[in-house]
Parts: C-alpha cells; structure tokens; sequence
C-alpha cells in the first residue's frame, strides 16, 4: 500500500488488485460475467435474486408488506446470492442486472417475463404492480417519490463513501472518513428536521420511502451497520431514532430482514424463503445451518 500523503496520480490509471483490501477479490473495474451459472427458478411469479444488506432488505420489506397488507400475487421466491463469492458475477445473474448488483427481480406473471434491477426501480415497480404503498394523491406520491430518489442519491456516501473508509478500508484516511462522516451527519439532519413534523417520509402514510431509507438510516442510528452508531453521535437523532423503532415494529419488517440473512442470531436468518412457513421452519436455529 503506497503512502498516502506520497500518492500522486498517474497519468492514466490501472487497476491495481493489491490495492482493493477486503473486496479485491470480487471487485473489478470491468462488467460482465465471469462464470456461467443460471439462476434458480421457483413456483411463484415473484423470483427474487438477493442478499440481506440495506439495499435487499428494502424488497424483502416491501414484499412481505405487499403479503401482509392481502396481495396474494407478491408471494415470492428469494435465493440467496452471495456476493463475497462472486455469485452476482455468474451469467444468470448478469442477464437480469447487467451492473451485477443485488437486488434484482424477475416477474414470471405475464406473457414474457420482467427484469427489474436497482432497489428503488423495483420498490416504485411493486408499488404501482399492486397500487400499495405508494400515495394516491398526486401530492403525496411526488412526496414519497421525492425521498425516494433522496436515498438512492444519498446512500453511496453512506455505504460506499463512509462505510468504506470507516469500516473497510486496509488503511485510516482521516481526510476521507472526515468528508464523509460530515455528510452522513448531515444527511441524518435532514432526516430529523424532516421526521420532526411528519409521522413518515411522505407524512401521515407508510410508504416504499420509508422502505427504502429504514434499512440504510435506521440500521446506522442503532449501530447495525458499521458499528458507528456512536462515532456519529446518532443517538442525537431523536426524530430518526422515534421513526426508526416504529418501522421496526411491523410485523412484515420483522420478517423482511430475515430473508438471505445469513450472519447474526440464527433465529434471526432464513437465507432463503420460499413459503410463508418458512419462517417458523427453516429459519437458522430449525436447520442447524446458520452461518456463523
């Protein structure tokens, strides 16, 4: 690892796979498949192809939302990719998120099947397949929508930028995590001034908003993600942090972080779900197969 403070830029850069710390083996700065490997395909319409970070945990959320709330037609399948193995680079995948990232859905219910890839595509497709969570009104939809794109724009600082450097990186950049723990910080203000005068994201109403930024946000403030909870001051978050827990609350979110979980309690992982039952039989601690 070069000394930071000594680094100057080539002129034309290369990848230096030494250089990539916990990720190198599986990040590269070229897209396409590495391996073929098609992707398994359940009973229901609904095949879900993903892993229980923040972003996946937004789709589990919704799905389980969507099942609770009396859609029968959001039954899905959801396989688990492992993307420290690589698994998200395997040509199936690729075929339906060509950016090899997770989540990504197919939609088997009509004539011809639907790719839908990145978290927020496929919490707008589902709120508008089953015209759930997502306001009626043209005001508070355009509110929802609003912070809807606020956390698909605001996220890499979160993950990639601040996590990253703060959690991942081989090396401390103070520089770097300085910048981005600034505005992670002020990212949660916007969330608390905003959270002081509404109940959710987009007011009275629960909607794919607070899907979305509950598993980034919400995870952050009660110390899930990073272990930063206290680095950034987050219990000051009053707002953020009322919120958080009522989202928490819900039965459907309950189980929607489960789904291709696999670290943790093992009560708490069901690395992948295929029926409803799932939950009370195929969780880690019934199969004995939880992940340590």
């Amino acid at each position: 690892m070069a000394d930071d403070a000594a680094y100057v830029p080539p002129k034309v850069w290369t990848w230096n796979k030494a250089n990539g710390g916990r990720f190198a083996n599986i990040n590269r700065p070229v897209a396409g498949p590495t391996h073929d490997k098609e992707l398994p395909v359940g009973r229901h319409p609904l095949q879900l192809y993903s892993l229980a970070t923040p972003n996946g945990v937004k789709v589990t959320v919704m799905l389980e939302e969507l099942l609770a709330a009396g859609h029968p037609g959001a039954e899905y399948d959801a396989w688990l990719i492992t993307i420290g193995e690589g698994d998200q680079f395997g040509s199936g995948f690729v075929e339906v998120n060509p950016n090899s990232k997770i989540p990504a859905l197919m939609d088997r219910s009509g004539p011809e099947p639907v790719r839908v890839f990145e978290s927020g595509s496929i919490l707008l497709y589902l709120a508008e397949k089953f015209g759930a969570f997502l306001p009626k009104d043209h005001k508070g939809r355009t509110e929802a929508l609003n912070w809807l794109f606020w956390q698909m724009g605001s996220a890499p600082y979160l993950g990639g930028g601040f996590g990253h450097f703060y959690a991942y990186a081989p090396v401390k950049i103070e520089y770097a995590i300085d910048r981005f723990a600034m505005e992670v910080k002020r990212q949660l203000d916007v969330l608390d001034r905003h959270l002081a005068e509404h109940e959710y994201m987009a007011g009275q109403e629960y909607s794919i908003a607070d899907m979305a930024i509950w598993p980034w946000y919400g995870a952050l403030v009660k110390g899930l993600v990073y272990d930063a909870a206290e680095f950034l001051s987050a219990d000051e978050y009053r707002n953020v942090q009322r919120w958080t827990d009522q989202v928490a609350a819900r039965p459907a979110v309950k189980r929607g972080r489960m789904v291709n979980r696999t670290w943790g309690e093992p009560a708490s992982q069901l690395p992948e779900r295929h029926e409803a039952s799932d939950f009370e039989t195929k969780t880690g601690d019934k199969t004995g197969a939880a992940a340590s």
